[in-house]
């Protein structure tokens, strides 16, 4: 087989459908198996919760005490499983990543001086999903979503996506955002820097939950509005934001 292997034959479980479409049968299947799992630890939770229980001198309620744990091992189990694979729910595309992503940064930018504008590109040069401009400064963030096993890091200064360079990724949102600079700066009047961000709905982060490489900053959706609100000083004025903001929606397509 072309790019197969002589060692290992090839496996109709690996071919012929997306990863999304093989993730979600895989979990499927093996709901059994980690119900199980859930049943097992739970037993052991009811045993602890027993011994803790003729440890105290509580022997009357050794039985509600041991349910009791046992109770909360399995509903720990079940939503460690459940968040898990709502993880991924941006990868398998169940949810929209940009919605997630605005809602969050309205939420938390809104009230403190932040124009938050979705879905803006120059004809013909670069699309974002989100520019946010405020007293800080400008910042657009676009969305991805990678495998759950797709390790992001940062190696001697290049990003990496698993094995792969990240440097394509990283390019195309740094000259998106320097084309996004130079149109508000020129319609303007006002010298404008931008900073690109991408939010990261799935995939291996740092325990930070962010990653700095190649002039880009990659982060998980929550920490967009806490990385922008950390930025210290006011580099614009409540009429500078005004007039950014009007022009960006003038000048700027909707997408």
């Amino acid at each position: 087989m072309a790019g197969g292997s002589i060692y290992v034959q090839p496996n109709d479980k690996y071919t012929g459908s997306s990863p999304q479409w093989w993730y979600e049968k895989f979990w499927r299947e093996d709901a059994e198996n980690r119900r199980r799992a859930r049943y097992v630890k739970a037993g052991v939770g009811f045993v602890i919760g027993v011994a803790l229980a003729l440890r105290f001198d509580l022997t009357g309620a050794s039985p509600f005490i041991g349910l009791l744990l046992g109770g909360l091992v399995a509903a720990g189990d079940w939503y460690l499983d459940w968040r898990a694979f709502h993880k991924t729910a941006v990868w398998r595309g169940a949810r929209r990543g940009e919605t997630i992503t605005a809602r969050k940064l309205r939420r938390s930018l809104s009230r403190r001086g932040y124009s938050v504008l979705d879905g803006r590109a120059i004809r013909g040069q670069a699309s974002i999903d989100h520019l946010v401009i405020g007293p800080a400064g400008v910042w657009i963030i676009d969305n991805e979503s990678w495998s759950p096993d797709t390790e992001i890091a940062c190696y001697v200064g290049r990003l990496f996506f698993g094995e792969k360079y990240g440097s394509k990724t990283a390019k195309s949102l740094v000259e998106a955002a320097e084309a996004f600079a130079e149109l508000l700066t020129r319609e303007s009047g006002i010298p404008v820097t931008i900073t690109p961000m991408l939010a990261v709905h799935c995939g291996i982060m740092p325990r930070s939950g962010m990653v700095v490489a190649e002039g880009l900053t990659l982060l998980k959706p929550r920490l967009a509005a806490k990385v922008i609100k950390s930025v210290e000083g006011k580099v614009l004025s409540p009429e500078q934001i005004e007039v950014l903001t009007r022009i960006a929606a003038r000048e700027l397509q909707r997408v």
